[in-house]
């Protein structure tokens, strides 16, 4: 997590002894959320002593301001803020500690007048009032700050696409100018070929570790099988490539040419990196990737999938998302854990062969059309059902209808590749699309 900048504001004519107290006790729960809490020792009371604090911090690695309006003060200590910050700001503004005298805080005035000079200067911010005990107001900050990291985070994302994506698959595609500018995410085009090639002279001792780990959670898996060998080549040369190039994620095109040039599948690869964190798309879906992660950091680092919705069970009120052989080891069902299978098209290995766990789970995608970017969230249960399809499979109930929302997601024109983990994220999701200023389309129970 990135650092949270902590500013309480306000001026000497109110009440600065209960606004101390105050401004202690939130204090003491931003520290409670991280150990990265940037902050003043008492209240600023002028726009000099907050602009000299300003100077002696490192600006590089803070990811939100909490801007706290302890007591009244003027837009120009905001605007002190933002002239030297470019990051997003939650203001907030807590309660009177008494009515029927002296007004002694005046503190959601303060939040009025911040909130003004955010929006007149365009700046992303947000708004939260309430005292630092209330639920609701932890609850409020605890889901920006997630939110924000998230978004400081997305600003240093590079995604290496190894591959175009296959004829037609333009679901696949991006504009790189558009994704950069919305989301600051960078694209990293690397060739294929020259992957394959250059993984065939991984030496044993780069190579041979990979075979170990996946070993270690893929039960069954045959180290001397050629198909794994060529496995642990290809992942330790991306492994090498992630290193040496900062990337945070990956898309790969995954057929034909992984089997008749590489002779494996690509699905093994993909599982072993969203596992660890790098998550991974098939079939050169960058946007995919975008959503796994996003995915992953709201649910606290749990691993998603990312899979076709291949059948629908109305009796069920259930759909099914499958791939050919990708998902992350932990998301096997515990009582058949993640093995080792074929491809069940082409019959190569490895990939992996198990149906998902089951539990809560949140569906997801990043979409894309001409207008612009937009954010699809739908809500279910992961059932307790056999393996459907050869691959992995998971046959999720939906909260809402299943063949209207069928129905609506092909008039929608939504991307065929659907982002999944198992954590309810929908609010989450939700105030993303309202800081993004993206539409949104959910389908959940109110």
């Amino acid at each position: 997590m990135e650092n949270i900048l902590y500013l309480p504001v306000g001026k000497k004519t109110f009440d600065l002894e209960t606004g101390e107290q105050e401004r202690e006790k939130s204090s003491r729960f931003l520290r409670q959320l991280t150990d990265q809490v940037i902050e003043p020792e008492s209240i600023f009371t002028s726009q000099e002593n907050l602009g000299e604090f300003l100077e002696t911090i490192d600006k590089s690695r803070i990811s939100v301001v909490i801007y706290q309006s302890i007591t009244f003060a003027d837009g120009e200590y905001i605007q002190a803020v933002i002239d030297r910050l470019d990051v997003p700001v939650v203001v907030w503004s807590i309660r009177e500690p008494a009515v029927g005298a002296r007004l002694r805080l005046n503190s959601l005035t303060g939040g009025n007048s911040t909130s003004h000079v955010l929006k007149c200067e365009g700046r992303r911010y947000t708004f939260v009032f309430g005292n630092t005990e209330e639920a609701q107001v932890q609850h409020r900050i605890k889901q920006q700050v997630k939110i924000q990291t998230l978004l400081s985070e997305l600003k240093d994302f590079k995604i290496g696409v190894i591959g175009e994506h296959q004829p037609g698959f333009f679901f696949s595609d991006t504009d790189e100018e558009q994704l950069k500018k919305v989301f600051g995410i960078d694209v990293l085009e690397m060739d294929l070929q020259q992957s394959f090639d250059e993984s065939k002279e991984m030496p044993k001792e780069k190579w041979e570790p990979e075979i170990e780990q996946a070993k270690q959670q893929v039960i069954g898996l045959k180290s001397a099988d050629e198909t794994v060998q060529r496995f642990a080549q290809f992942t330790s040369y991306v492994r090498q490539e992630i290193k040496e190039q900062n990337i945070s994620a990956l898309a790969i095109r995954c057929y034909p040419e992984f089997f008749n040039e590489l002779g494996t599948a690509a699905c093994s690869t993909l599982s072993q990196f969203t596992e660890e964190g790098v998550v991974s798309s098939c079939e050169s879906d960058i946007h995919g990737a975008v959503t796994m992660f996003i995915l992953q950091e709201l649910a606290g680092g749990k691993a998603p999938y990312l899979g076709d919705m291949v059948h629908v069970n109305e009796a069920a009120n259930s759909v099914v998302y499958w791939h050919c052989g990708a998902g992350a080891y932990s998301l096997a069902h515990p009582e058949q854990g993640a093995r080792p299978g074929v491809h069940p098209n082409r019959k190569l290995g490895f990939t992996m062969e198990f149906g998902l766990k089951p539990g809560r789970v949140t569906i997801f995608r990043v979409g894309w059309t001409p207008e612009g970017y937009r954010l699809l969230i739908m809500r279910g249960e992961a059932l307790d059902t056999p393996q459907r399809f050869n691959g992995t499979s998971v046959e999720v109930q939906l909260e809402t209808d299943v063949t209207p929302t069928l129905y609506d997601l092909m008039d929608e024109g939504f991307e065929p590749h659907y982002g999944l983990v198992h954590e309810d994220v929908t609010e989450d999701l939700i105030e993303l699309g309202n800081q993004l200023n993206l539409p949104v389309s959910v389908y959940k129970k109110n």
